[in-house]
């Protein structure tokens, strides 16, 4: 598990490029860049999301709708394990992840319209 940051963060309100320039930044101080390829990021991402499922695992589906606090804290977690190894590999790759989600988002909707 990756933590970075404690308490407030000069991070607050700013998007994905600043978590990108951190993750960077926390990465080369413990030289983890050799570790770091696309390869083992993504492997490491799947990891996380299993992590993820298994918070879920045997819940109802009201029981998954409403979990209890140490529960979402949890969860909370996993969710960014996932998106500290996702916006690693992006960078890895050079792909700019909120293009990519818009041109994702056009692409459903033309397979999949909304009725009219």
């Amino acid at each position: 598990m990756i933590h970075i940051f404690t308490g407030g963060s000069a991070m607050e309100g700013q998007g994905l490029d600043a978590l990108r320039d951190e993750l960077r930044k926390f990465a080369a101080a413990r030289d983890w860049e050799q570790f770091h390829t696309p390869k083992n990021l993504a492997m490491a991402l799947i990891v996380e999301a299993a992590e993820l499922v298994e918070q879920f695992q045997w819940l109802t589906p009201e029981q998954s709708q409403n979990p209890d606090a140490e529960k979402l804290e949890s969860v909370r977690q996993e969710c960014a394990d996932i998106l500290i190894y996702l916006t690693r590999f992006a960078d890895m790759l050079d792909i700019d992840l909120l293009d990519a989600a818009r041109d994702k988002l056009v692409i459903n909707a033309a397979k999949y319209p909304a009725p009219e």
